[in-house]
């Protein structure tokens, strides 16, 4: 019997053969750099030997996918890794964990990973794992599909340019301490507008054009049957700009993450050039002088944007659920979503039953804890911040502006706490009022 939905077909195999030659092109060019400015060892082999021999190992492969037929072929991913990378990728507090652990790492080992050498290994340890998982066909449908294709580009562009921040900040912050010049102050020629900017940017628009017509061609465009009522897509998912505020939506009730939390969003970006007293680090790279703005943008774009579009592009399955990204996305894959209100753990809790009635006294008493929480969060933690970890902010900003910090700073993190209750302990609302909607 023949299989549906086979790992490995000739067409895949010559396709991966194209991809692996593109990656030995490029460590091609990667090597006759090293041979010029790495040096050698201490027993005088150039240390390109290295990258020499990964490269003639890459054409091999290459080489291989073209004339191997598909029976016996031997380099795909293998299937304990697979099994592996599902069952703990596919788990939101782990993938979360693992997003903030990684943030961490990136800004701690910020002049260990900005070296040329070592993002370069990082690159091709990511070019490496896409060439084997692209031989899954479960991992072909996700990242194949044509609207999600630029997802995994756009992955790849913020590295590149979050390599290129660290790698400038790293380098400034190294001349600020030897008393140097800025690297935006060395050679700081003036050019024209005309003919210096205006010939580059004619010459990336004629680039740029040429890509999007080569994409338009290669790619379907990915238009689906015309919508119906009675047959709606499953998952039926958001654009990915927008993915962010959808997987918002599953924690909060829309009026909540659809309406306050982007208001406060813009009009906390419109305060930020009022709230912030650091004058160091404007017009150049830097991220000692500006290590807590760097840090919270960091973390408000890359686990709480950038990680929440990965999440619904290649997690969020059928029915909504978490899948492996090499898992099958099974529609009949069912799971109980047994979710419950703070009120119903602090009453249950205690032994006690959950008050009943419709009176306004009535439901404040069965969501008091709820709402002595979410008061103290607001209310009670500002004051202590500004008195303990934070004591430096609220001297130079004073009350005014630091209670407008530091309840932006409460704001963003409250979806990730929302998101970890909801995932650990299965809660759904830690004030809910669903009689008069309003629902935290």
């Amino acid at each position: 019997m023949l299989n549906s939905h086979p790992d490995l077909t000739p067409s895949v195999l010559i396709g991966l053969g194209w991809f692996y030659l593109l990656v030995f092109l490029v460590n091609l060019v990667w090597t006759v750099r090293s041979y010029k400015l790495d040096g050698e060892f201490r027993n005088g082999i150039p240390k390109a030997t290295l990258w020499a021999t990964y490269t003639s190992i890459v054409m091999m492969l290459s080489f291989y996918h073209f004339t191997y037929p598909v029976e016996g072929f031997l380099v795909s991913m293998p299937s304990a890794f697979k099994d592996f990378f599902d069952a703990w990728f596919s788990n939101p507090v782990f993938y979360f964990f693992l997003s903030i652990v990684g943030l961490v790492f990136m800004i701690q080992a910020r002049e260990w990973w900005t070296k040329p050498t070592v993002a370069w290994v990082l690159l091709n340890l990511s070019l490496i794992f896409m060439g084997l998982s692209l031989s899954d066909y479960d991992f072909r449908q996700i990242v194949g599909k044509p609207d999600n294709v630029p997802i995994v580009a756009m992955l790849f562009i913020v590295a590149f340019f979050t390599w290129i921040y660290f790698t400038r900040a790293v380098d400034n912050d190294r001349r600020i301490e030897q008393g140097r010049p800025l690297f935006e102050q060395e050679n700081n020629e003036k050019v024209l507008v005309w003919p210096d900017l205006v010939y580059t940017e004619l010459i990336c628009m004629v680039v740029l054009s040429a890509v999007l017509i080569f994409w338009g061609i290669a790619l379907k465009a990915p238009l689906e049957e015309p919508g119906s009522s009675v047959k709606t897509p499953n998952p039926s998912k958001a654009p990915w700009y927008f993915l962010g505020l959808q997987e918002m939506l599953v924690y909060f009730d829309p009026w909540l993450a659809g309406v306050v939390l982007p208001s406060i969003i813009l009009g906390g970006l419109m305060a930020v050039p009022y709230i912030d007293f650091n004058k160091l680090g404007n017009g150049y790279y830097s991220f000692k002088q500006r290590s807590f703005a760097v840090t919270t943008y960091l973390f408000g774009f890359l686990p709480l944007w950038v990680a929440l579009i990965v999440l619904g592009t290649f997690l969020r399955g059928p029915n909504w659920n978490f899948f492996g990204i090499y898992e099958y996305w099974d529609v009949h894959k069912v799971e109980a979503a047994n979710n419950v209100n703070l009120s119903e753990f602090f009453w249950n809790g205690l032994g006690l039953a959950i008050p009943k009635g419709s009176s306004v006294g009535d439901i404040l008493l069965r969501e008091s804890p709820g709402i002595l929480l979410t008061l103290g969060y607001f209310a009670i933690l500002p004051p202590i911040l500004g008195l303990t970890i934070l004591r430096k902010y609220f001297v130079r900003m004073g009350v005014l502006r630091f209670l407008v910090f530091s309840n932006l700073i409460l704001w963003m993190a409250i979806l990730p706490i929302k998101m970890l209750l909801r995932w650990a302990f299965a809660l759904k609302y830690i004030v809910g009022i669903p009689e008069y909607f309003f629902n935290i």
